[in-house]
C-alpha cells in the first residue's frame, strides 16, 4: 500500500472547491482500495504515545471562529479497536496506550472527507508524544511501515512549513518558506532523510518554517515507511498565506 502525506491547511478545504481538494480526490482514485486508514495528524500531541480505540469515533470540531456549516460537519467513519490492538503488538521500542475516547481530529476528517466521502472505512488515529525528537518519531515510522504489507492506508497530515503567527490571508509566499519547501522536496527525492530529521541544521529558513514540531512530525512516519528508491510523486506543491505549505507527496 502506499503511504501520503497531505499539507491540510485550512479546515475550510473540507467543504471549498479548490485546487487543494480536487487534488486529494484524484489522489485517493488512483490508490489501491485499503482495509483501514491510519492516521497520524498534527492535531493530535500526547505525553506518550496512543492509538485510538473508539469503534465509532467522534468528529472533533477542534476549530474556532469558522462558519457555522463547519461544526455541523459529521465524519461518521467507523473504528477498529481489532487494528489498534495489532499496531500496539507491532511496536516493540515503547508501550502505544489505547485511547478509547478519541475520536477524528480535523487534520484526519477534513481530508478524508474529500478522499473517502462515503466515510466507510474504519479510520484509527496514532497521536505524536511532544515529549519526543523528529528521530523518535521517524523511527517510529519504521516500526509502523508493517502495516502498508497488511493493506493499511498511512496518512501523515500535516503542513511542512507552518507558522501561523507570520500567516497572512492571501494569496502569497515568503521567501524563506519557499527556499525550505524546496530544500524538502530536493532532500526526499534524494532519500537524504537524515538532513530532514535534523532540520535545524539548515539555519534560519528551517527555524522559521517548523516553527512548532506537530505539523513538521506527521512527515518522519512517511518518511520512515519509505523504501530506498522508492518513487514520490508530489501532487499538490504551493506555499498558501505566506507561510504555510500545502505541498502533499504518494510514496509508492
Amino acid at each position: 500500500m502506499p503511504v501520503l502525506y497531505i499539507g491540510h491547511g485550512n479546515p475550510m478545504n473540507a467543504i471549498e472547491d479548490n485546487e487543494f481538494s480536487r487534488a486529494w480526490i484524484k489522489a485517493a482514485v488512483d490508490l489501491p482500495i485499503p482495509r483501514a486508514i491510519v492516521c497520524v495528524s498534527a492535531h493530535w500531541e500526547s505525553v506518550g504515545t496512543e492509538v485510538s480505540t473508539a469503534e465509532r469515533p467522534r468528529t472533533i470540531h477542534d476549530f474556532f471562529g469558522f462558519p457555522t456549516e463547519m461544526y455541523a460537519l459529521q465524519y461518521p467513519a467507523p473504528g477498529s479497536p481489532e487494528m489498534a490492538e495489532e499496531i500496539c503488538a507491532m511496536v516493540k521500542s515503547i508501550q502505544i496506550r489505547p485511547n478509547p475516547d478519541r475520536g477524528l481530529d480535523h487534520g484526519s476528517w477534513s481530508v478524508l472527507m474529500r478522499m473517502f466521502p462515503k466515510a466507510e472505512l474504519p479510520v484509527l488515529q496514532i497521536s505524536l508524544d511532544q515529549t519526543q525528537s523528529t528521530q523518535f518519531h521517524y523511527d517510529l515510522g519504521r516500526q509502523l511501515k508493517q502495516l502498508r504489507e497488511k493493506e493499511i492506508l498511512v496518512v501523515g497530515s500535516g503542513n511542512i512549513v507552518h507558522n501561523l503567527p507570520m500567516m497572512v490571508w492571501e494569496e502569497t509566499a515568503f521567501q524563506w518558506a519557499e527556499e525550505y519547501d524546496s530544500k524538502i522536496k530536493e532532500w526526499i527525492l534524494a532519500d537524504d532523510h537524515q538532513s530532514i530529521i535534523h532540520y535545524e541544521k539548515y539555519g534560519k529558513p528551517a527555524h522559521l518554517s517548523v516553527n512548532t514540531g506537530e505539523h513538521y512530525e506527521p512527515l518522519m512516519y512517511i518518511l520512515g515507511m519509505k523504501e530506498p528508491g522508492e518513487p514520490v510523486q508530489f501532487f499538490t506543491e504551493k506555499i498558501w498565506g505566506g507561510s504555510v505549505s500545502m505541498r502533499s507527496l504518494r510514496i509508492g
